[in-house]
């Protein structure tokens, strides 16, 4: 059904790096959102009037509520897809992330307000009414709300969209505040035992700690969270692919919603390239970032001394006093020898630590990489730039 949907409904499909092509994906699952819930709603106004149950009437209009999720959805959407200006030269991607923000304050709204009547209902219990009509209804409502879940949480998935994992995650709350429902009204009609109030206490928690989750991944990227270097594994290799490139680090991401990345990194190039060949190959290199992983890419060239055998004994000895420490998260790059002043020779280069390393932690660290430096060539006096990965 969804991929029916998405290849009636959305032209090319395919290019979800397009603005256009993941506004259309949105503008589809709320449309569907909207659907769905006022179908609901009709079902459930219907049945409540027919039969005066004024908990499915109530029920209905908390499913016309929920429209206003999906509107707010399409709106957010449709406001991020717009093209960049003045303004705003990087986009407006990011707004994205505040769709998803007000959904996650949605659910939390709901989870606390569940919480505050379950807790009123453990106090004052009361007898709860069955009927089959109610059951039909409730269990029409799973049914609605399991397929809005799954549907978004794929059309989320295939743009990259917080907004739409959002989406699916406050239909997927919504799904099993009414199975707890279903279940304490079956074992209630079958044992006249009542555990309203608990299955209600439970849900809520499970329904808060989702506005928790959505609020989490959501705010990571808005002030600016690190990029996990899977996701920019690829970039990585197709410098690296590149003739003459001979190693990269210092890459850091910026991010201006889903499908806007930005990204500098410095390059490894030998010192005796020329000036011309080098801005050619950077050139190329942050096309080809452009043209195939969609990443606006600004590259820094480090000169690489690749024929001086003192550079090259050097950095096989830096590799191993600090390869050896490797898994502690510790690397190092842009070594240069320079000639001291009072003979021997200046061993310059920057040293990654991790940012859970405290000051005296990074001074210890440094004292002992200078100690076995010295240790391995006294002539040798080690300079470092501590610096921390990005």
């Amino acid at each position: 059904m969804t991929s029916f949907l998405v290849k009636t409904f959305i032209k090319n499909h395919e290019h979800t790096e397009s603005s256009e092509v993941r506004a259309a994906y949105a503008f589809l699952s709320g449309a569907v959102g909207i659907a769905v819930n006022i179908l609901l709603f009709i079902c459930k106004i219907a049945i409540g009037i027919l039969t005066g149950a004024v908990s499915v009437i109530a029920d209905a209009f908390n499913n016309l509520s929920d429209v206003a999720s999906s509107v707010i959805t399409v709106i957010g959407m449709k406001l991020a897809g717009q093209p960049a200006d003045a303004e705003h030269p990087f986009g407006h991607g990011r707004i994205e992330y505040l769709t998803a923000l007000c959904t996650s304050v949605m659910v939390l709204c709901v989870g606390f307000l569940l919480l505050v009547s379950s807790g009123e209902k453990i106090l004052h219990p009361e007898a709860l009414s069955f009927s089959y009509v109610s059951l039909c209804v409730l269990l029409l409502s799973i049914l609605g709300k399991a397929y809005l879940s799954s549907f978004n949480k794929r059309m989320g998935n295939v743009i990259r969209s917080n907004a739409l994992l959002a989406a699916s995650a406050d239909a997927r709350s919504d799904m099993l505040a009414t199975s707890a429902a279903v279940l304490s009204l079956l074992l209630y009609h079958l044992t006249d035992i009542n555990i309203d109030g608990i299955m209600g206490v439970l849900v809520s928690g499970y329904v808060i700690k989702t506005g928790l989750d959505i609020a989490r991944d959501t705010l990571v990227p808005i002030i600016g969270g690190s990029a996990a270097r899977s996701d920019f594994k690829e970039l990585l290799e197709l410098i690296e692919s590149y003739d003459g490139v001979l190693g990269t680090h210092d890459m850091i991401v910026h991010n201006y919603g889903p499908g806007h990345d930005f990204a500098t990194i410095h390059v490894e190039i030998p010192s005796d390239m020329s000036l011309n060949d080098a801005h050619v190959l950077l050139d190329d290199i942050e096309k080809a970032a452009m043209k195939r992983l969609g990443i606006l890419l600004v590259t820094h060239a480090d000169p690489v001394d690749i024929h001086d055998e003192r550079v090259a004994r050097i950095r096989d000895m830096l590799e191993a006093i600090i390869g050896k420490r490797k898994a502690e998260g510790l690397s190092f790059h842009d070594v240069r020898i320079i000639n001291a002043a009072k003979g021997g020779l200046n061993v310059v280069f920057d040293l990654v630590v991790p940012w859970n390393y405290s000051e005296s932690q990074v001074e210890d660290i440094k004292k002992e990489i200078r100690s076995e430096i010295k240790g391995c060539d006294p002539a040798l006096t080690p300079v470092m730039t501590v610096e921390h990965g990005y």
